[in-house]
């Protein structure tokens, strides 16, 4: 058979290091799924839903330190994949994506499912065009990959059914993707600006997110040196926690007193490889220095005294030279000794007691770390079950935790484990889903079914989306529309062909845990825990006080006042 353009599409991938495209197939497609048929070198998943296939996409990158593939077919396909890419191009993940396209003839004319593709998809990629012609390729392909993997984000090639199908006997293949990895850092001068601003400080907290991957032995040294409490942001938690000293706790909403205070306190913040987002978690009188690969991104949670570009390890291993003056330990000491005793506080809530339901779910993301393997890889879904994974997840270095920390949608759990397991198969891949989020995308436990991916998905069931009544009670609502009625979970998996387990006693949690983590393929472990747990912010403010006393108000003249019984015995430990 003669060569055509599908072809070279699949040969650039191969060339690029792709081993897997996610996806479900469709006439637009056909002629792009042929020519992987008959490569052989590339597996095709088919998920049951495109924005699987996205996730899957993403979590596989991050896993492999590759680019990694999805596709759609034409219209509402690939329309299907656009949650997902904006996941990854929010959080720098290099993924192509490959949107199928109606007859190049027909465009314009209003043909059965046109879209617009690459305008679609324009808003969350750093390159989306359309292939015309065979002279494109593979250029095109080379231009795609390499915006996706230099900027880290996503690219989208838009490729009609009828052009993929077109033959070429004349071009040949050629080394599309071209990684690099150059040093880069601020100027000799901006450096020594940053030292003196650190040499003057006096109470100086660290900050530090996703872009500190690989720097903790020079962030260690920084600390040391400035005397420096860290904290962490969420995407930051899986590379600096642990054997960590100077770790006083994540800010922000799902964060700690200490992390909060340790940053309110200071005279200097330095950001280093964080975007965290919530500007009323900043101090105001503190000088903030920043330090991000992006210079776009400087300055914009909070007003600067100085913003610098650089990759965080190269900076701080030049900087470390520069800091002169010795640094009092007071103020480290303060903070690490404050993050101690609210960790014993977090630990002393995550118990449980035989025959006292349902279960707390701080017990269950504890008993799920002290179980799972030391190079596990968890998922967790947006809500409480992120929350509970940032308290009691504990990170090793070799541990990974992945969720939708920058996107922030419903049902990223499980199609980030299906690309974590298929990237990483012989580790043990864990997702956190909330009941809310499983029930958005069900249908892809069918695919781990079908390829016997062995992720075990643990089910936080509330019966509700919890965060959201949270968010409601804290803002004087009564909850509305966040009910949920659920099946038994576990029977639903077993009716899959899956193994299910439910757990509804404490008693019966670890042994549960271990039988699900030893199962030789995917476990749905069904799990009631309790609705009306709180999970409060590190500071109170006068407006969520209010809103509470409203709501509590309004629960009682609605004749609910059950609820507030009921909170204050779940909550009366803390």
């Amino acid at each position: 058979m003669k060569q055509n353009i599908a072809d070279l599409l699949i040969d650039s991938l191969l060339q690029a290091g792709v081993k897997r495209i996610y996806g479900i197939v469709g006439d637009s497609l056909n002629a792009v799924l042929d020519s992987i048929r008959r490569s052989g070198k590339i597996e095709w998943v088919g998920v049951r839903h495109e924005e699987v296939a996205a996730f899957a996409a993403g979590s596989d990158s991050l896993l492999s330190d590759s680019i990694a593939v999805c596709a759609g077919s034409s219209g509402p396909g690939n329309l299907h994949l656009i949650n997902g890419l904006y996941d990854c191009q929010r959080s720098r993940i290099p993924v192509l994506a490959i949107a199928a396209h109606i007859p190049s003839n027909e465009i314009g004319g209003e043909y059965f499912q046109q879209t617009r593709p690459d305008e679609l998809f324009r808003d969350c990629s750093h390159f989306s065009e359309v292939v015309t012609r065979p002279e494109q390729m593979p250029r095109m392909v080379t231009i795609a990959l390499q915006h996706a993997i230099s900027k880290k984000g996503v690219s989208v090639l838009v490729l009609p059914g009828d052009v993929a199908a077109l033959p070429d006997d004349e071009t040949v293949p050629e080394q599309v993707a071209h990684v690099t990895q150059p040093v880069i850092r601020p100027s000799d001068t901006e450096l020594q600006q940053l030292a003196e601003y650190l040499n003057k400080g006096k109470k100086i907290t660290l900050l530090c997110g996703a872009g500190c991957a690989g720097a903790h032995h020079q962030l260690m040294a920084l600390c040391d040196k400035l005397k420096s409490p860290m904290v962490i942001a969420l995407r930051g938690k899986e590379h600096l926690e642990y054997d960590n000293p100077y770790l006083v706790g994540l800010t922000g909403l799902i964060g700690y007193s200490s992390g909060y205070h340790a940053m309110m306190d200071c005279d200097v913040l330095l950001m280093l490889g964080t975007d965290f987002p919530y500007r009323q978690f900043f101090p105001k009188k503190a000088a903030v220095l920043q330090v991000d690969i992006r210079p776009e991104h400087l300055g914009r949670r909070a007003s600067l005294a100085l913003g610098l570009c650089g990759d965080v390890k190269d900076t701080v291993e030049s900087l470390l030279p520069l800091l002169t003056e010795e640094h009092d330990s007071h103020h480290l000491d303060k903070y690490v000794s404050h993050y101690k005793k609210v960790r014993k506080s977090l630990d002393e809530m995550a118990i449980g007691k035989p025959g006292r339901r349902p279960i707390h779910p701080q017990y269950l993301t504890k008993v799920i770390s002290d179980l799972a393997d030391d190079n596990a890889v968890f998922t967790c879904d947006v809500g409480t079950p992120t929350l509970w994974a940032a308290r009691y997840l504990q990170m090793n270095g070799k541990r990974r935790l992945l969720g939708s920390f920058n996107h922030g949608t419903m049902a990223n759990a499980m199609p980030q484990a299906i690309g974590a397991q298929c990237a990483s198969p012989g580790k043990q891949v864990i997702a956190l889903a909330g009941d809310g989020g499983l029930s958005m995308l069900m249908g892809d436990l069918l695919t781990l079914r079908q390829y016997r991916l062995p992720v075990k998905i643990v089910v936080f069931n509330n019966s509700a989306l919890s965060f959201v009544e949270l968010e409601m009670k804290a803002a004087g609502y009564l909850e509305t529309g966040t009910g949920l009625e659920n099946p038994n979970l576990a029977a639903v998996a077993q009716a899959m062909g899956i193994e299910g387990i439910r757990v509804q006693d404490p008693a019966d949690l670890e042994v549960a845990v271990k039988r699900a983590f030893q199962h030789n393929g995917p476990v749905l472990l069904d799990v009631l825990v309790n609705r009306q747990e709180l999970s409060l912010p590190p500071k109170i403010n006068f407006e969520q006080a209010h809103g509470f006393t409203l709501w509590m108000l309004k629960a009682v003249l609605n004749g609910d006042g059950s609820k507030l019984v009921e909170l204050a015995k779940t909550n009366l430990r803390r």
